[in-house]
């Protein structure tokens, strides 16, 4: 189809009629102005609830641009194509924005030349691949987290990305809060010593499927939400609720589809373990199983243990070392002793990245062509350490796991590192 916005690539290459209205001074083009060579074009892949949220944190920089969206189920994408363009007509009509278009198959919206970027707001079965065929697109990509449903379709994620030379941030937004950056900020610069156990609080692993069959939503294409599944499952509303709903989609809570709270809650405090131990490239090596319900120990080739507390109150991360404790959670930050809070850090500290917008570094690195705060290898570590605590606990066995191989010591549990995928989706 034809395109209807200049991207950075094509503006450069437009010619001397374009190339003499880019010396036009900005002031001249209004306030507020960002010429078109400056945009970075956006594509939405999923148009739910997490979706309309990333909307709105994207389409306020001044320097995108959302140009197209995909979702199977019609009704909630042309909402969020109506509300898109209703917001540009409003809040930025000097900047002679065209109408946005949707697509109900996110292939043609890959096809777009004129979309720099997608952001990936899917169920978690879909990530690996449509994250695999933006990258051979030439998207760049922002995908929500957990960053993959398995080990092996993360791996093929990064492979992917890699291979292409794409920038990928993972949406594990905590890294870009305050509290979280100056928590990790405290364990790296060894504030309170050597840190020998950290305590993690969210919810337990995925179960089997106990849904009956409901009657499908007109508008909803029911096979194409299913995607890679090689699993058949009938529709419930549960899964890809009515437009009207007023609840999350629970597909998480399904082996089939996600991993349970372990991956949805554990992708945000797992990885502040995994960011503030400094192994954002690696992984535990070995997990300890006990009874439901008691947790789950990870043990780390130096030492130090995370341990898993699926327990009733707040999701967060507590770090015991030998002078000291931190307990961080959403717009929490405890310290003991409590002085050390007022510790005061500047960018670069303790070797910890520091990023004030998980959605302005994502852009400010595709412009920069550097990795973003939460790259794609960054995220696929967090999701593996969430999907192989899943695997010993469905296994109910302690495992011996080895992170640079990715493999465990047990082939039982090595099979569980991928699933099977339709042929059209394989990665």
């Amino acid at each position: 189809m034809k395109t209807e916005n200049l991207n950075r690539r094509d503006f450069l290459k437009a010619g001397a009629v374009i190339s003499s209205f880019m010396i036009v001074p900005r002031h001249v083009l209004g306030r507020g102005f960002v010429a078109p060579s400056d945009k970075v074009t956006l594509g939405f892949i999923g148009c739910g609830r997490q979706a309309n949220g990333l909307r709105n944190r994207f389409i306020d920089l001044p320097d995108t641009q959302v140009v197209a969206a995909s979702d199977v189920y019609g009704v909630k994408l042309e909402t969020f194509v109506n509300n898109v363009n209703k917001w540009y007509t409003e809040k930025q009509p000097q900047n002679n924005y065209k109408s946005a278009t949707g697509y109900a198959d996110f292939r043609e919206l890959l096809a777009r030349k004129d979309i720099d970027a997608v952001v990936i707001a899917s169920p978690d079965h879909w990530h690996a691949a449509m994250a695999v065929r933006a990258a051979e697109a030439g998207k760049d990509i922002y995908c929500e987290k957990p960053l993959s449903l398995t080990v092996k379709e993360g791996r093929a994620m990064v492979n992917a990305a890699r291979k292409h030379n794409r920038v990928f941030q993972t949406g594990s937004m905590q890294r870009s809060s305050k509290e979280f950056t100056k928590a990790v900020q405290l364990v790296r610069s060894g504030a309170i010593g050597k840190v020998k156990t950290v305590y993690v609080n969210v919810g337990g692993p995925p179960k089997e499927w106990d849904l009956k069959s409901e009657t499908k939503p007109e508008g909803l294409n029911w096979d194409l939400w299913m995607g890679p599944n090689a699993l058949e499952r009938p529709y419930n509303n549960e899964l890809a609720p009515a437009m009207d709903a007023t609840f999350w989609p629970k597909w998480r809570d399904y082996i089939e589809f996600g991993g349970g709270g372990m991956t949805d809650w554990g992708a945000h405090m797992l990885d502040i373990a995994q960011w503030g131990l400094n192994m954002d490239s690696s992984g535990p090596s070995e997990l300890v199983y006990s009874e439901p319900g008691k947790g789950l120990v990870y043990k780390y080739a130096n030492g130090i243990e995370v341990v898993h507390r699926p327990i009733e109150g707040k999701q967060h991360c507590h770090f015991v070392g030998t002078d000291g404790e931190i307990f961080v959670a959403r717009g929490e930050l405890r310290t003991t002793p409590e002085t050390l809070k007022d510790k005061v850090f500047e960018a670069g500290d303790a070797g910890v990245y520091v990023s004030e917008s998980h959605y302005k570094d994502f852009l400010n690195s595709i412009k920069s062509r550097k990795p973003p705060i939460c790259d794609v290898e960054t995220g696929h570590r967090t999701a593996s350490v969430c999907n192989i605590g899943n695997i010993a606990y469905r296994l109910k066995r302690s495992l011996k796991w080895d992170p640079q191989k990715e493999t465990f010591n047990d082939k039982e549990a090595d099979k569980l590192l991928g699933r099977s995928m339709r042929k059209e989706w394989k990665v």
